[in-house]
């Protein structure tokens, strides 16, 4: 068989497996998680001193509530907002401590199972098998994520490739999608290169058949749904995918960025955690391995990485959200990204993963509070991507180190990138600042899906500019 017809039949094969997937193996999310959220509700507390800080520790440590914002009670501090999840078994309660205590708190959402059927529950089943029927304003369980992808490197190999960097711990390909100009803007002048490169290998044996893009070419690499609950993250990769694709022709800036740079995506990180937050727990956080000592399943995959491993702002408890898992990289899905990263270091210049919820950006470092040393390069990148954001519906986001903007935490993606090379690394977390939470309404897709990708085009611009600074403190690269 012809390698190109292999390749055809190894992709229809692939496709197949989705479409069982999607049409047998995987319940629909119209259950609507058989009401388990009814009367929960979701309060905001500011903690204004030391004592109060205490005493709300000691409160919520004893009562089994979902940290939203931050991600556990370790992190609670004096002045700073905290948005938990509570059981309707326990909202009185709590109500009642916080009265009693004097701290300001409200209740953000008051029936958490009417605002998740609010932001899902009119969707039944929506089988869509083509680009033109793809709605990129709601957002899509892992399936039709999975059948999409497909749909996209069939119908535009002149700038997309899709391949698997291996499978999750539940055996799910982990997807990514290459975008970037590949040697023409239609598939006849894609038939041509290849026939070109055939001669090319004949004459030079050094060339590589098939390979679909310069061997020098810079790359950026974006990561979303590491936390499956956070579900405008996949939302987004789509988004830019598809506007990548779309503006190649009449927008000269995307032009530029996709003729010198491609994108690897990976839409859904955590994919076994993302199918498990549309079928059973909407606000599942972690990945779903299991633990042999505890009930409990999943690791946070972004405290799992291979730098201050499981330090501050990371648990060794296996039940607690922000755990970090047996042994840095135990997960596949991270082994995964961090092996293909680290095969293409010299290449990857930008590493760039799509969190929710706060509207930040965030470089290095997490893990401690101190100055990288390209400071000034990334802090003006930074701001120009802030900027740009601003501007398309006048969106504030913060901006700054990780551990002084947010809260430090060990074992996360963009300082273990940073500490393998890739000295421009950040993380998004997009709207809102807590007023919907996990469950930032479909409405809100394009408006953030729009403004972020005005930020990462500007991330990707200054990949192609020179900073001072930048090569002063790192002469080889």
């Amino acid at each position: 068989m012809a390698p190109k017809r292999r390749g055809a039949f190894r992709s229809w094969v692939l496709l197949i497996r989705v479409i069982i997937c999607s049409t047998v193996l995987c319940p629909a999310a119209a259950s609507l998680y058989n009401n388990r959220y009814a009367g929960d509700q979701v309060f905001r507390i500011t903690p204004g001193n030391d004592e109060e800080v205490q005493v709300l520790k000691k409160v919520l440590s004893h009562m089994k509530v979902d940290f939203w914002q931050p991600n556990s009670v370790s992190m609670i501090h004096p002045n700073n907002t905290v948005d938990v999840h509570v059981k309707h078994s326990l909202t009185q309660s709590l109500h009642a401590h916080l009265k009693q205590r004097h701290i300001d708190y409200r209740v953000f959402i008051s029936n958490l199972q009417k605002e998740i059927e609010k932001q899902t529950g009119h969707r039944s089943t929506r089988k869509r098998r083509s680009e033109s029927e793809y709605d990129y304003e709601v957002y899509h369980p892992l399936q039709e994520i999975q059948s999409w992808m497909f749909e996209m490197n069939r119908t535009h190999p002149y700038l997309v490739h899709m391949f698997s960097i291996g499978k999750s711990y539940e055996g799910r390909p982990l997807y990514v999608l290459q975008v970037g100009q590949m040697g023409g803007e239609t598939v006849e002048n894609v038939t041509r290169l290849f026939v070109f490169r055939i001669i090319l290998k004949t004459v030079f044996a050094s060339c590589q058949l098939g390979k679909r893009s310069r061997p020098q070419k810079k790359a950026v690499w974006i990561d979303c749904g590491v936390h499956a609950r956070e579900w405008i993250g996949p939302a987004f990769c789509q988004w830019f995918v598809k506007e990548a694709i779309n503006s190649y022709k009449y927008d000269s800036v995307m032009r530029r960025l996709l003729n010198q740079l491609n994108f690897y995506i990976m839409p859904v990180f955590n994919v076994d955690g993302y199918h498990f937050s549309w079928t059973t727990d909407r606000f599942w956080r972690k990945t779903r391995s299991k633990n042999h000592k505890f009930h409990c399943r999943g690791v946070d995959a972004n405290r799992n990485w291979k730098v201050k491993w499981c330090e501050e702002g990371a648990s060794y408890h296996p039940c607690d959200d922000t755990y970090c898992g047996p042994f840095p990289e135990s997960e596949p899905e991270v082994k995964a990204v961090a092996k293909f990263l680290r095969k293409h270091k010299k290449r990857v210049k930008a590493y760039i993963s799509i969190h929710a919820y706060a509207q930040m950006l965030l470089y290095p470092y997490s893990y401690k509070y101190a100055a990288i040393p390209n400071f000034d390069c990334v802090e003006s990148a930074a701001h120009n991507a802030v900027t740009a954001l601003y501007s398309a519906y006048g969106v504030k986001y913060r901006y700054g180190p990780a551990s002084t903007t947010l809260y430090v935490s060990s074992g996360s993606s963009i300082d273990w990138a940073y500490r393998n090379g890739i000295r421009y690394a950040f993380a998004f977390e997009l709207r809102d600042t807590g007023y919907y939470g996990f469950l930032l309404p479909e409405t809100l897709i394009n408006p953030t899906c729009t403004e972020t990708t005005r930020a990462v085009k500007a991330i990707a611009s200054g990949l192609l500019k020179k900073c001072e600074s930048y090569r002063d403190v790192f002469p080889y690269l």
